[in-house]
């Protein structure tokens, strides 16, 4: 799955991971003042936020750009020397593209919430007539979200369609791969859906899942600061009192309670998901032979095989009844969770419109990026059920013992036995 379109897949992810980690300290640590050499210095102390689009290619934006692109030409050249790989250009350069343009609309995001403050502060002032204003302002303030609107949905769609584009080159090196092996892998059970139907499931679920992981990891890290900023209106909390980080201790504290009850209830899914594929497997083998003999797929032996196949779905709808309750029970509190937050400094008259809107942005934000696992989680568990067969199928590859449906599995489904009881390989 990886060693076709990754080099050294082991060493190459440790390798992003230090180097991405480096790269990010020195930036606070000093990288951020070195634009000032280059006549790009950050913004200074105390200056406030440039609203609307020209944030977006303000001189600290700029230097950024540049550190960004260095930063990934050092990291490609090093791996084009160390292990050329026939995808380099697509496993790391089209990567680096689309990390950037999922960090470009996560400022975009910041750019909108510094827009909510002063924005609607105005509106306030206008609904109790106290600020004087003319039609001419008004609108000014509404092409300030369009021109971020358009260009944030412009460059989403841009990286959605390079996302897709990248994730099928993904597809093509894992078909190469085993295609290139298909003599010592044709033997297998089931290796031409592994091959077709597997590598396509892995690729779609990696568009969706790995796009959603990266933004919510950067925009955790855009938006942190910005909450940080913004709870100066904020003293306390409901029940707990004054506590230090307000805004940052409830969103950590409601997400993880969140993320863990729900990976509670769903801790059996993974292993009934796989299990749901083996039952399938036995049923889809049968009538495949069912197809070239006529002594195969008889009436009694497939009414078996679909009875243990309805019997593992209908434990699974069974087990998703309390996963549910849970996930949505949360998703349904998390809606009202900031309003409670701010209760008591809404009550107290401390924030104006204008802050609420930010504070509730950016609250929501910071909390939808770390529901990640919650929101995710029954994707998390099919692609850890295509990973296992995957991993199983590619094994013997690596001259590892591989876990297959092989016939003495087949002969214990038509015998009846439950899949609960069927030794796993």
């Amino acid at each position: 799955m990886f060693v076709s379109f990754f080099p050294q897949p082991k060493l190459f992810f440790t390798s992003a991971a230090v180097w991405s980690l480096a790269a990010i300290l020195f930036w606070f640590f000093g990288g951020e003042q070195l634009g000032a050499v280059f006549g790009l210095p950050p913004a200074a102390a105390g200056t406030p936020p440039i609203i609307g689009i020209a944030v977006l290619w303000s001189k600290p934006f700029l230097w950024f750009y540049i550190y960004f692109v260095a930063c990934v030409a050092i990291f490609y050249a090093f791996w084009s020397w160390y292990a050329p790989h026939p995808w380099q250009n697509w496993s790391i350069l089209m990567t680096a593209v689309i990390l950037f343009f999922i960090y470009f609309n996560v400022q975009v995001s910041v750019a909108v919430n510094n827009w909510y403050g002063p924005f609607f502060d105005y509106v306030q002032g206008l609904m109790s007539g106290t600020t004087p204003s003319t039609n001419a302002e008004f609108y000014k303030g509404l092409a300030d979200f369009s021109w971020l609107a358009l260009v944030g949905m412009n460059v989403q769609v841009v990286n959605a369609f390079i996302v897709s584009h990248w994730i099928f080159r993904w597809r093509t090196a894992m078909n190469d791969y085993f295609m290139a092996n298909w003599g010592r892998l044709r033997h297998i059970e089931g290796a031409s859906q592994r091959i077709q139907e597997d590598t396509m499931r892995f690729s779609q679920i990696m568009e969706d899942l790995g796009s959603t992981f990266v933004q919510s990891i950067m925009t955790l890290i855009a938006f942190l600061p910005v909450l940080i900023q913004l709870q100066a209106h904020i003293t306390e909390l409901p029940i707990i009192g004054a506590v230090p980080q307000p805004l940052v201790v409830a969103a950590l504290g409601w997400c993880l309670f969140g993320t863990i009850s729900v990976m509670v209830a769903g801790l059996k899914l993974p292993g009934l998901q796989f299990r749901n594929q083996r039952v399938e497997a036995a049923y889809r083998k049968e009538l495949v032979y069912g197809e070239d003999h006529p002594d195969r797929a008889q009436p009694a032996t497939t009414t078996q095989l679909f009875t243990n196949v309805r019997r593992n779905y209908f434990k699974l709808y069974f087990h998703y009844i309390y996963f549910n309750v849970v996930r949505y029970t949360y998703l349904q509190a998390d809606n009202i969770f900031s309003l409670l937050i701010l209760g008591p400094s809404l009550v107290a008259h401390k924030i104006t419109f204008g802050a609420l809107n930010q504070i509730s942005n950016a609250f929501g934000k910071v909390t939808n990026s770390l529901q990640f696992l919650l929101n995710s989680w029954s994707t998390i568990v099919e692609l850890q059920s295509v990973h296992k067969r995957l991993r199983a199928f590619e094994a013997t590859l690596q001259g590892e013992q591989l876990p297959v449906i092989d016939q003495h599995y087949l002969e214990r489904e038509r015998a009846g036995m439950r899949p609960e009881d069927q030794p796993v390989s």
